[in-house]
């Protein structure tokens, strides 16, 4: 179990063990014949063996002797025996454990009322079925020993609880391989689906550069977006929020450790109405801009998906529990986290092994989305050994994977790592390209890894006074705002400047 906050004293956390102690006078469910019919077919038919050796595990027999004769089986299988009274006899003598399998004459009798292995898939499924309800029959035990204790850890305890409910759920049987042809067959009907459906794989990021690479947010996948401080790594999560909740009506939860649900606000509406972010901490609107701010607000308001949760000193069990209702409650399709490094995994970690604790982080948000289904998005600090990388006025300071600050385990969990970078943070006035482009109010994404797919360095244009971020030459979608790049070789008189009026502070926007 893991809880990242210091707990009260006096709270124990919930033991690992389940509760195995059924209600007096009633039996759990099992059926005895069935699981004699299952072992006495396995002795008597290689044939009942490779039916059953993915379906079964021997904790799944109810009676013990019936548990520790598959488990001499299964031990036979694992050294490239064959099962048959002899071997096992055999193995059970040498695991010590003949007498507590009933003897040879036990292993005789289950043998005699067995005539095939015909039906033994699905006398198989049955064993696995009741203990299943063995099993919750305990869960629910265990709850109710969790309620009444007043020394556990409620938090915990109930995310601890809904962590065996999914485990229980997806303790289904194992798939049995299947031809080649079969699976060919399948992927050629979902390409030709995808083909005929224009919409993306994916959710939309809002930037079709970046919709190229990835075909969108993929299910399931874990994705790390790094950066060093001032960068825009929370503008570039709001932008990605704000563009997948707003124009493409996907619900999105919003996990923000470091600002304030209302902070998030003031500057999504920035970046909705194009008014200028210090309007939003001053309060001092002309009145144009009011008018425009309460009638842009109402369909923001109507169309917005965005769940924001800002709990600080978040923890990884917390998330999780919060994300699992999300997704039920909302139907939330994505999560952004703001940032990574602010969590805690588990108070019971050794003090001072932060590497171990970012490490079980990432690997739970990693779980957490294959679980839920739907893309994470992580924002992630990095190292300060990209300011010492390179000297001088011209020399780029470029991310690379092995500055993901604290653990490589993030890199070998995300299935995409990507990083920003913005030259002119670092007073570097132009890009390493043949035209010398000016790098002002320019952003850098560098995706360096790419689990599913191909990496590469796109080109964004940061309006910092808005909180806005569009792709290089592209229309502000909600404005008709030209917000064109240097970058691009363009004709003199087509490279308008960005809007006149004061800039915001540098620290209006912590980034």
């Amino acid at each position: 179990m893991e809880s990242p906050q210091q707990q009260p004293s006096g709270k124990r956390k919930p033991g690992p063990g389940r509760v195995l102690d059924f209600h007096p006078g009633k039996v759990p469910p099992h059926s005895e014949d069935t699981e004699k019919y299952v072992l006495g077919a396995m002795l008597i038919d290689k044939r009942g063996v490779d039916a059953t050796m993915d379906l079964l595990q021997p904790v799944m027999f109810y009676n013990p002797a019936h548990q520790v004769i598959h488990e001499a089986m299964m031990n036979l299988l694992e050294e490239g025996k064959t099962v048959d009274l002899p071997s096992l006899q055999n193995k059970l003598a040498q695991m010590g454990k003949l007498q507590e399998a009933g003897g040879m004459g036990y292993l005789i009798e289950l043998t005699q009322n067995v005539t095939s292995a015909a039906h033994i898939e699905y006398h198989a499924r049955e064993i696995h079925e009741k203990y299943l309800r063995r099993e919750l029959i305990a869960l629910g035990q265990k709850m109710e020993t969790f309620g009444y204790d007043e020394t556990v850890n409620i938090y915990e305890a109930i995310d601890e609880i809904e962590q065996d409910i999914y485990n229980l759920s997806h303790k289904g049987l194992n798939e049995s391989a299947e031809p080649i042809s079969n699976i060919v067959s399948r992927v050629l009907t979902q390409l030709d689906e995808k083909a005929k459906d224009e919409k993306l794989p994916g959710i939309p990021s809002g930037y079709p550069s970046l919709d190229e690479i990835t075909a969108g947010w993929q299910p399931g996948d874990l994705i790390i977006i790094a950066a060093r401080p001032s960068m825009g790594k929370t503008a570039f999560a709001l932008n990605l929020a704000y563009n997948m909740a707003i124009l493409h009506d996907v619900p999105v939860a919003y996990f923000s450790l470091e600002m304030t649900k209302e902070q998030l606000i003031k500057r999504l509406l920035s970046r909705h109405t194009l008014i200028p972010s210090e309007k939003f901490r001053t309060g001092r609107f002309s009145e144009d801009e009011q008018k425009k701010l309460y009638r842009d607000a109402k369909v923001f308001n109507q169309k917005n998906k965005i769940y924001i949760n800002d709990q600080s000193m978040l923890s990884i069990f917390e998330l999780r529990a919060q994300a699992r209702r999300l997704k039920q409650q909302y139907g939330i399709q994505a999560i952004i986290i703001d940032y990574l490094q602010l969590m805690h995994a588990s108070d019971r970690m050794k003090p001072g092994n932060r590497e171990q604790e970012i490490s079980a982080i990432s690997r739970n948000l990693k779980s957490l989305a294959k679980e839920l289904d739907i893309p994470i998005i992580a924002l992630s600090q990095l190292s300060r050994k990209v300011e010492d990388r390179a000297a001088g006025q011209t020399a780029h300071k470029r991310p690379m994977l092995s500055d993901l600050r604290e653990s490589g385990a993030i890199e070998q969990d995300a299935d995409i790592v990507a990083f920003i970078y913005r030259p002119e943070v670092y007073k570097i006035d132009t890009w390493d390209d043949e035209e010398q482009t000016p790098t002002e109010g320019e952003m850098e994404l560098f995706i360096a890894k790419h689990r599913n797919g191909r990496t590469a360095q796109l080109y964004f244009r940061f309006e910092k006074r808005y909180g806005l971020i569009v792709e290089r030459d592209s229309h502000a979608d909600n404005g008709g705002d030209v917000f064109p790049s240097r970058m691009n070789t363009m004709p003199p008189d087509d490279d308008t400047p960005p809007p006149a009026g004061p800039g915001p502070d540098e620290d209006d926007f912590p980034f």
